[in-house]
């Protein structure tokens, strides 16, 4: 007899797990997907034209407030727990949950659901949501272009939609983010490699979408989401590590992997973080990976027009994320509201409608800002209405997209880029070298 599994997700990992080790493996059967942190992914069902010939009912997606009934009804003999971005603590919550109910509790490890390519991969990942990949990705991508090497990056995935019709995704122009209905998350990972001019895929297959983006491609870049490890084995992985977060490298799964398994680790933003921050990642990095390359590197935050900011009543928007599972309180809008004296950081909270009023109860931590949240066409609404309703003189737009491409802003806005100091981009090319020669001689 198969033994029936449940695979714990988040619309991500969890689907990537199953079509990598379960989806044609007769020896076991997927009986349900449970889904946490992303809103309204509960309630759907893993299409049967993913799921495979074993599976031509799909398989359902239940919220995972129901998982000890779940495992009771249908007899889930094994629990596979597949998202990323979750304290120790809580994850062994979670376990102890699942044990009390009788299940086996497992991972899947790097071994198991790392997909080889043909062609050289460089991952960047992360400890924390919200370190800085996006600044980084754009760093490496200049970096192998400037070497003549074609280069195709790859998003961990965000499929918030339609799981059949974002199977494989490919992003080459401003236009195919509206063909794909993109959320607002989405947006604020694909546009920037747009933007510079690259292409980038993304979607639920990552077998299927690494063998397209091989066939134009020299070298691939794998973009992480959230902190988890990568989906292919990598020829180089650089982790980015957070010290305005300090012990969170050590203190999170699946952060602490990708901190022990780096060959290159970025400490980013360190010209916001006090010398007792650093003291502490620094110590965590020496005690865990010691044989890794350390780069420290600031992030250089910077917008269109400073005066538009100086001596105004400000509402800063920052990106979503980074505030609710990543659990900061501010982001680079509001880094450089302060230092260049904003008069106020409006406190959004009055003026927020609907679901925006459930996220600041959620997540009480958050500060004086507003996340760019937008999951859905009606949750971009009431973001759009909660910016309409704040009597700020100016829009802070700290979110890696172009907002007013999403929604109509009758305010006036400014914004925020940010990017990796170009100082350690030497150091960055020194690190790369055996990658980049392996792509040239491939």
């Amino acid at each position: 007899m198969a033994t029936k599994v449940l695979i714990m997700g988040a619309a991500g990992r969890d689907f990537h797990n199953f079509n990598v080790f379960y989806r044609n493996n007769p020896a076991y059967k997927v009986v349900a997907f449970t889904a946490n942190q992303i809103p309204d992914i509960d309630g759907r069902v893993y299409p049967p034209e993913l799921a495979g010939e074993l599976y031509p009912e799909g398989i359902p997606i239940y919220d995972e407030s129901e998982i000890t009934n779940l495992i009771k009804d249908l007899q889930v003999e094994e629990v596979i727990f597949s998202y990323s971005d979750i304290n120790h603590k809580d994850l062994m919550h979670k376990a102890s949950t699942v044990l009390a109910a009788g299940p086996s509790f497992k991972l899947l490890g790097p071994n198991d659901t790392c997909i080889k390519s043909k062609v050289p991969i460089i991952s960047v990942c992360a400890v924390r949501t919200g370190v800085g990949k996006s600044q980084t990705t754009r760093a490496v991508v200049k970096i192998l272009r400037e070497e003549g090497l074609k280069v195709v990056s790859i998003r961990h995935p965000m499929p918030y939609g339609n799981l059949a019709e974002q199977a494989c995704q490919r992003f080459a122009a401003m236009e195919d983010l509206d063909k794909y209905k993109c959320t607002i998350e989405e947006r604020e990972e694909y546009a920037p490699h747009i933007e510079a001019g690259s292409i980038i895929y993304a979607g639920v297959d990552y077998e299927k979408i690494l063998r397209e983006a091989e066939k134009e491609a020299d070298i691939i870049l794998w973009d992480g989401g959230n902190n988890d490890f990568p989906f292919y084995k990598s020829d180089y992985q650089i982790v980015l590590v957070d010290p305005l977060r300090p012990g969170d490298e050590i203190g999170y799964h699946p952060g602490e992997t990708n901190l022990k398994m780096a060959d290159c680790l970025i400490v980013c933003k360190i010209d916001s973080a006090t010398k007792e921050q650093l003291e502490t990642v620094r110590k965590n990095i020496k005690e865990n990976n010691p044989k890794a390359k350390v780069i420290e590197a600031a992030s250089i935050v910077t917008c269109e027009d400073e005066t538009k900011i100086k001596g105004k009543t400000v509402l800063v928007v920052e990106d979503g994320p980074t505030l609710t599972h990543g659990e900061m309180s501010y982001g680079a809008g509001v880094v450089l509201s302060k230092r260049l004296e904003a008069k106020e950081l409006l406190d959004p909270r009055p003026y927020a409608k609907g679901s925006i009023k459930e996220v600041f109860k959620k997540f009480k931590h958050i500060g004086n800002l507003l996340p760019a949240m937008g999951y859905s066409d009606k949750q971009i609404k009431e973001l759009q209405e909660t910016i309409e309703a704040a009597p700020c003189e100016v829009l802070v737009i700290g979110t890696p997209i172009d907002l007013s491409k999403v929604i109509k802003l009758t305010t006036p806005f400014v914004r925020v880029a940010y990017e990796l100091d170009d100082k350690v981009l030497p150091d960055l090319k020194k690190c790369l070298e055996n990658v980049i020669n392996k792509a040239k001689n491939k």
